[in-house]
Formats: C-alpha cells, sequence, structure tokens
C-alpha cells in the first residue's frame, strides 16, 4: 500500500484559500477535538466553548478568504491565539456578573479555594501567563519552537513529531528541552511569571 503524504497546515490553508473547501475541512478535522478541549478549559462552559469555538473558526475562514492570513508555518497557534482572545473578549463580557462576595459569610469547611472552580480572575491570570508563554514561545529558535507547538499544542507524540520533522526521537526530545531551557531563561530575564 502507497504512503499517501499528509499536507501541512500551510499547504491546506493555501488550498483552502485558492477554493478547494475539503482543504478547510481537513483543517476542521485535524483540530475540532484539541481546540475545543482548549477552549473549554479556560470557559467551563460547554454552551460557551461551542460559540468561541464557531467563532474562532468562522474567523479563520473570514481571514483567510480575504487574504489576510499571513502568519505562515504557524497555522495552529493562530488558530488559538484566535480562541484565546475570543474567550478573553467573552470573560470582560460578563465579568460584572459572576463578582461573588463572600466577606459577611461565616466560616464553611466547604468554602475552601481547592474545592472551587476558577475564579473569573484566576482564569484571567491564567489566560495573561498563557499570553506571555506565547510571545516567549515566538522568540525560541524555529526548530525549537516547531517541537514544543507540535508536543503541547498540537498533542503529538514525540515518535510523531520525529517523523513529521524528520529527525530521531533523541533530536526532538533535545530540542523540547533547550527549549524549556530557554523559556526558563528568558521568563527569568524579562521578569515573567509562568505560574500562578
Amino acid at each position: 500500500m502507497r504512503n499517501i503524504p499528509k499536507l501541512t497546515d500551510e499547504q491546506l490553508v493555501c488550498d483552502y484559500a485558492n477554493g478547494n473547501n475539503e482543504a478547510f475541512d481537513t483543517l476542521l478535522i485535524r483540530y475540532k477535538q484539541r481546540l475545543f478541549s482548549y477552549i473549554f478549559q479556560m470557559v467551563r462552559d460547554r454552551d460557551l466553548a461551542d460559540d468561541i469555538f464557531q467563532e474562532t473558526f468562522i474567523k479563520a475562514i473570514t481571514t483567510i478568504r480575504q487574504g489576510r492570513y499571513s502568519d505562515m508555518g504557524k497555522f495552529s497557534a493562530w488558530l488559538y491565539r484566535i480562541a484565546r482572545n475570543l474567550a478573553v473578549d467573552s470573560f470582560r463580557a460578563e465579568k460584572g456578573e459572576h463578582l461573588v462576595s463572600a466577606d459577611d459569610a461565616e466560616y464553611d469547611v466547604l468554602n475552601r479555594r481547592e474545592l472551587a472552580e476558577d475564579t473569573i480572575e484566576d482564569i484571567m491570570v491564567d489566560l495573561q501567563i498563557e499570553e506571555d508563554l506565547h510571545k516567549l514561545v515566538d522568540r525560541l529558535p524555529d526548530v525549537q519552537r516547531q517541537v514544543l507547538e507540535m508536543r503541547y499544542y498540537q498533542d503529538l507524540s514525540f515518535k510523531e513529531i520525529a517523523e513529521i520533522t524528520g529527525v530521531s526521537i533523541n533530536t526532538s526530545l533535545g530540542r523540547m528541552r533547550y527549549a524549556i531551557l530557554n523559556l526558563r531563561r528568558m521568563a527569568k530575564e524579562s521578569r515573567v511569571c509562568l505560574t500562578r
């Protein structure tokens, strides 16, 4: 059986921009589950996550169709940025409705941070950390950034990363290690906190 080469995201985006709707269907299938999970993790509401998911792909479709997509080589990171920005916009719009004060309440054994869902403030801090992290990731050498994005944003195994990039698993692991070391160094130099 002949091995059919898998098209890259950029090839699919280019095909879609040239009128091949099936190319975008492939991108949708490729990212549907991971992107929805990513959004749901941020908003913790299935209906809202579904709305943001759909709006993310509508924005992506519109941008590509209008010929304004120029983030060559980083389609997945671009897609996740759109989703993150839409989630932030949603939090800003709803922020006032979700604030609750427990200042006057008596102590309740169940009123403990580790038992509670994240507050809006926690989520906003997490989103800021993620935004800072994306800026640092963009500063990594291309080969390190590529491995890191494939591992964390596309959830690929090191074996899959090695096959896609045409290097050994050890080389992929090495690039990941240096990417993490570089991120820590850059975060320290920039005084960016990557944990809350």
